[in-house]
């Protein structure tokens, strides 16, 4: 991402779309499209000043053709490239990018899912592949295992400790009046659960939700003029890896360490200067692994960092307040919430969970079976 601007845009406006289970007849459009008028409501712009267009969905394979017919938007300029649930922290990169070149100057970042709704296997068509296909992993549960089993294995990581990644995300979601699942949970719940793939129960793994959202992404100077604090977008990284599981170099290394630094180096920030780690979460080893290639932590130290609460409210690091893919919702593509969630953070609108004087925050999306990975930094006028 190296020539992008810092701060060279700024996220003005943000919403969800309907979450949970979405009323029946409902398409992804239809959620892409209700996100994008929610989050033009948040900063006070009007749907004929959007000039961009940039989504992804497994539901819809022309899904910026869709949307801009649905939105009657012909004109618009339009991006639908998709790497998985890192795609729009992708998105923020390309808009950045898009504004800075004159391509548009209203951006709007969009997702939407009805997986809960249709059934996963209608959501999302799994391609076959003659490397893996033939011995039925039950995907992607399995890989993700596969990365857990061998930093157990490398690092002395122990089940306690991926259960405490999902206890802390359920803590969180308790403050969120709009997360899915708020019912108590410890670690002997998440260890005693039903097993989904060794060492996964299923409190391991992310739910299974509808949903969508939308950010509005402008230049700097418009974004000041508008209804809401201005949230800079400060440094962008993205790698991709590998596709497969069977492929990925080093399976307790992912390329989050390549897309942080790049990120990093364009923010000119350190990681003990990110007040709030957004982290895809599908699984409970992702928190871990993140936490460690994005300098957090040094590599094979996530399970310890993460012991005793220490990413839960009140611990020494905010991780995941919304209560992340484990508790708050995951319709299959989750990274647009981490950057909903930072952007509340920082114009300090979270309520409950609202983290104190926070000035920087970290999105960090995952696409794939830990394949494609993507960094946003984002921060307040403080961090400019």
């Amino acid at each position: 991402m190296s020539g992008l601007p810092r701060g060279g845009a700024a996220i003005a406006g943000v919403a969800c779309s309907d979450l949970g289970a979405v009323a029946a007849q409902m398409s992804p459009i239809d959620l892409m499209a209700q996100g994008i008028a929610r989050a033009l409501d948040d900063c006070g712009l009007r749907l004929a000043d959007v000039d961009g267009l940039f989504c992804a969905t497994t539901q819809a394979r022309t899904s910026a053709m869709s949307l801009a017919e649905y939105l009657g938007l012909p004109d618009a300029y339009t991006d639908s490239t998709i790497v998985g649930g890192s795609s729009f922290e992708v998105h923020v990169a390309h808009a950045l990018a898009a504004i800075d070149a004159g391509l548009c100057s209203v951006a709007a970042i969009a997702y939407g899912s009805t997986q809960r709704t249709v059934g996963r296997k209608q959501a999302s068509v799994r391609e076959y592949n003659p490397y893996e296909t033939p011995f039925r992993p039950f995907l992607p549960a399995t890989a993700y295992a596969l990365a857990a089993s061998r930093h157990m294995h490398q690092f002395g990581t122990t089940r306690e400790h991926l259960a405490e990644v999902a206890v802390a995300a359920r803590a969180w979601a308790q403050r969120n009046p709009a997360a899915w699942d708020r019912r108590p949970l410890a670690i002997a719940d998440v260890l005693s659960a039903r097993k989904v793939s060794d060492p996964f129960t299923v409190r391991d793994c992310c739910l299974v939700t509808d949903g969508g959202g939308a950010l509005i992404v402008v230049a700097p100077e418009r974004a000041r003029a508008l209804r809401r604090k201005p949230v800079y977008v400060l440094g962008c990284g993205q790698s991709i890896t590998h596709a497969s599981i069977s492929s990925m170099p080093d399976l307790t290394v992912t390329g989050a360490v390549a897309s942080g630094a790049a990120a990093y180096r364009m923010a000119k920030l350190a990681p003990r200067e990110i007040g709030l780690a957004m982290l895809y979460d599908a699984f409970t080893i992702n928190t871990i692994l993140f936490l460690e290639d994005l300098g957090f932590c040094p590599k094979g130290e996530g399970g310890r960092f993460v012991a005793g609460g220490a990413i839960a409210p009140g611990g020494r690091l905010a991780v995941n307040t919304n209560g992340g893919g484990l508790s708050f919702c995951h319709p299959g593509m989750y990274g647009l919430f981490l950057l909903i969630e930072a952007v509340q953070q920082l114009r300090g609108e979270a309520g409950e969970r609202q983290v104190p004087g926070i000035h920087t925050a970290i999105a960090h999306g995952n696409g794939g079976v830990l394949s494609a990975q993507a960094t946003t930094i984002l921060g307040t006028a403080e961090a400019l």
